[in-house]
């Protein structure tokens, strides 16, 4: 397999897109089949996240197994 510098290279981690041309949407996912430890930075002055407190180092979240951006 010859590597291309991409997020796929990494086994067992698979991304996924979808989008709607009409109304200049969409999505893509990343899926990691055993969990992986996470973390996030937020910057700006109005971000807009969602559970990304649980994150927190303190909390029992250990792994995640995807994240939709």
């Amino acid at each position: 397999m010859k590597r291309r510098n991409s997020i796929t290279d990494v086994p067992g981690i698979q991304v996924g897109h979808a989008q709607d041309d009409e109304a200049l949407t969409g999505c893509t996912v990343i899926l990691c089949e055993k969990g992986a430890v996470a973390g996030v930075d937020q910057r700006g002055g109005a971000p807009g996240t969602r559970e990304t407190d649980l994150l927190d180092p303190v909390n029992a979240v250990g792994k995640v197994h995807a994240v939709l951006l």
